[in-house]
């Protein structure tokens, strides 16, 4: 997987410049609960920078522009079209610190492999994932992000023996 080297490296980069990578990613049906909990959480979020799918980014920079903040955007391609693979492939690469992913349970998704595969590197690379606003509002809020004392403890995958 990843050194426990690389992860110390990174966690004291983050505890350096206390500037996050969020990444921020919401179905059809879900965008307005996003746009509404990025409004919400605005002061936290504009400290950070925030990679987002395509709809979904531009739709949250247009909301935090109407309230006068400005804030690092970064878009990626819609969802459907590759942007949940492009932020997986972030994850890998230890570029994000927390994933905010409102999904559409109720409806089917036609790229729900892409979906899926954000969700396991997520796990794989401990990178904190919510799913829904109240796990999401405890993420932001967590005063582990500013704890010097804190490191995650990197997962381990050992075989258990019944």
């Amino acid at each position: 997987m990843y050194s426990y080297e690389l992860n110390i490296q990174i966690l004291i980069y983050i505890q350096m410049n206390k500037k996050l990578t969020i990444a921020l990613v919401a179905h059809d049906q879900r965008k307005a609960d996003m746009v509404e909990w990025a409004v919400f959480n605005a002061d936290t979020l504009s400290a950070h920078r925030l990679v987002c799918t395509g709809t979904t980014g531009g739709l949250i920079k247009e909301a935090l522009k109407e309230k006068g903040i400005e804030t690092e955007i970064i878009c990626m391609h819609s969802g459907p079209l590759g942007g949940d693979a492009e932020i997986a492939a972030m994850v890998v690469r230890h570029e994000v610190n927390l994933a905010i992913f409102l999904i559409d349970d109720l409806n089917p998704q036609p790229h729900e492999a892409d979906i899926q595969m954000l969700l396991r590197q997520c796990r794989v690379h401990n990178v904190p994932i919510a799913c829904n606003r109240y796990s999401a509002d405890l993420m932001i809020t967590s005063s582990l992000w500013d704890n010097e004392e804190y490191i995650p403890k990197i997962p381990q995958y050992i075989k258990f023996k019944r």
